[in-house]
Parts: C-alpha cells; structure tokens; sequence
C-alpha cells in the first residue's frame, strides 16, 4: 500500500469518525473504520479526542454562565489595583 493510499484511507476514516458522532454511518462504513482503525493507530487517537472533544462540547453548551454583580467587580479592582501598587 503506498502512502498516498493509506493517507486517502485516514482521510475518509477521519470523516466516517465525525459522521458517526454527527448522525450515524451505514453498516458498510462502519465496518470499513472499523477495519481501517484496527490497522490504524493514529485514527484510533484522533477517534478518542473527537469523542473526548464533542463530549465536552456537550457539556459546556449546559453550564450556566454566572455574571458578577457591579459590587463584587468593584472590589476585585480595588484589590488588584492595591497588590499592583505593592508591586511597583
């Protein structure tokens, strides 16, 4: 198998990863990355970030995002703006 075959194959194998997380590939394509992945130990790397990464996409897309109140703000500047003048 040349290079250019095998990086071909990572390349389709990498896409068939995405779609599977996205919606879901046919019986073909999912056996065709299973076999490439048996082989292929960077797709099965680049396989576990991508889960890891959309997982934790997942995740934050359900964090509630707190804001700070006006005074807590001012007291975070005046104490910053105190340790900056012990500095210089």
């Amino acid at each position: 198998m040349s290079l250019k075959e095998i990086i071909s194959n990572c390349k389709k194998a990498t896409f068939l990863i995405e779609k599977k997380q996205i919606g879901g590939i046919t019986m073909r394509e999912e056996m065709a990355l299973q076999l490439h992945l048996a082989c292929c130990s960077l797709c099965r790397v680049y396989e576990q970030q991508s889960i890891m990464i959309n997982d934790l996409i997942h995740k934050f897309q359900f964090i509630k995002v707190t804001q700070l109140d006006d005074d807590l703000k001012k007291e975070m500047q005046k104490q910053i703006a105190a340790s900056l003048e012990k500095i210089n």
